[in-house]
């Protein structure tokens, strides 16, 4: 049984059709997967099943629905399923206990069309009524259920969404005064709509590639390179059904309904697939791009307190704060003009030397030799003591214009962060009247939904 198993379910996966007259199953009594293997063969080959299908499904109807629904995608026949048999494989889903692998199956075939619109309708119903944001699971929770779920956080379905979002984001206006972008207060109204955008062209991005359809046309779960079932690129619904024959190995674990969810939604994921976690999560998207967009509707601060040449400045929207400015300016000459002292070695060796000719003058009368050594070095010291002074006074005025040119500077860059303040609160009416924009076009997408085809 074990053997016709194997080689069936590599046949299906391989081509999709049966060759040649497979031989019957012989009856395994009391269990489930012999009948379910004969009827299987029935079905693929247009032959009447009703017997067979009734002695598995009295032995196992879960398994055997499971069995029958997977394989019968895994052959691109899924529009052979009952209704009914999709119902019992599924089973009860849950958000307090993980997703099974018979349902995550079901969901991967039926979100790439195996069981065509109704099985995809089928998938977002079963997960819509699971999802703590359907209205029916709101009900239950408002009843007194006690599974009520916690408030759902919509940050995390824009961090699977958008996960690579900038943590500054600097508005065309604040290009010169980049750190005026890592106030709150600015920032928030900005990172806001940048983020809206980036959701709403994800969100686009998702719902113009759930329109692509099977590459064969025809929602059969295709194994192109012809290789071994084991090696099969539709993973997960070959899986069960090897573990469900009996040879598949231990289950892993799964994770939640949100956390699956979750990762359909995050970028690189199975665009089908996307498109229904999408649907799912829509109220939660829909509420975080409303808090998004209500974020960008915030007036700008009405002051502002900046660093300029490293001191705080109160930017108003008339102009830099007075008394802030008047310190500033205070600071910049208190530290543009260092404390040098009066140029005493200079005056010292101007008086030295005019002591020295002096001296030389007098004692010429008694020692005319030395008169000339005595003049050359009064002028030395004199000549000494002028360049000293000369040189403090060239410190002095290059003091006086740095300070100067510190002062320009702090006005100019006052003023040029006062206009782009004025130019951040023109942009503010222009941003909050894109958001509302994106976010129109969102929640259209959003009501839209996943194409059934």
């Amino acid at each position: 049984m074990h053997r016709h198993a194997e080689a069936l379910l590599a046949n299906l996966a391989a081509g999709g059709v049966l060759t040649g007259t497979p031989p019957e199953v012989p009856d395994v009594p009391g269990h489930w997967l012999s009948p379910a293997l004969n009827a299987l063969t029935a079905l693929i080959r247009g032959e009447d099943a009703l017997e067979h299908l009734g002695h598995a499904a009295q032995r196992d109807a879960q398994k055997t629905a499971l069995f029958l629904c997977l394989a019968l995608a895994v052959a691109g026949q899924g529009d052979r399923i009952h209704a009914s048999w999709f119902g019992t494989a599924f089973g009860e889903l849950r958000t307090d206990r993980p997703v099974t692998h018979g349902q995550r199956a079901l969901w991967l075939a039926a979100a790439r069309g195996a069981y065509g619109p109704a099985g995809k309708i089928f998938v977002l119903r079963k997960l819509d009524a699971a999802s703590p944001r359907s209205p029916a699971a709101g009900a239950s929770a408002s009843a007194g259920s006690p599974d009520t779920p916690e408030p759902d956080d919509p940050g995390r379905w824009l961090r699977a969404l958008t996960p690579d979002e900038p943590s500054i984001v600097v508005p065309p206006s604040l290009t010169d005064f980049p750190e005026l972008a890592e106030f709150p207060e600015l920032a928030r109204p900005v990172h806001a709509a940048a983020q809206l955008a980036r959701l709403r062209s994800r969100c686009v991005e998702i719902t113009s590639a759930g329109e692509i359809r099977e590459r064969d046309g025809d929602g059969k779960l295709v194994n192109l390179s012809r290789t071994p079932a084991t090696a099969w690129a539709e993973e997960e619904p070959l899986a069960v059904l090897r573990r469900l024959a009996g040879f598949g190995g231990p289950e892993g674990p799964m994770s939640s309904l949100d956390g699956h969810l979750l990762a359909d939604l995050r970028p690189g994921s199975d665009p089908r697939l996307a498109a229904i976690a999408l649907h799912v999560a829509a109220p939660s998207i829909r509420n975080a791009a409303e808090r998004l967009a209500r974020a960008t509707q915030s007036a700008p601060p009405d002051s502002v307190t900046l660093s300029l040449l490293g001191h705080q400045v109160v930017l108003r929207p008339e102009g830099p704060d007075p008394a802030s400015f008047a310190a500033a300016e205070e600071r910049v000459v208190a530290e543009g003009v260092p404390a040098r002292g009066r140029p005493w070695p200079g005056y010292a060796l101007l008086a030295l030397g005019a002591i020295l000719v002096v001296v030389a003058s007098l004692a010429s009368a008694f020692f005319a030799p030395a008169t000339i050594p005595a003049a050359v070095l009064a002028a030395v010291l004199a000549g000494a003591g002028a360049h000293l002074i000369r040189q403090r006074r060239r410190q002095e005025r290059a003091d006086a214009e740095y300070v100067t040119s510190q002062l320009v500077e702090l006005r100019e860059l006052a003023e040029g962060a006062v206009w782009a303040l004025h130019e951040y609160a023109r942009e503010a009416d222009k941003r909050a009247q894109t958001a509302a924009a994106d976010l129109a076009e969102l929640t259209r997408l959003l009501r839209r939904g996943p194409r059934a085809g």
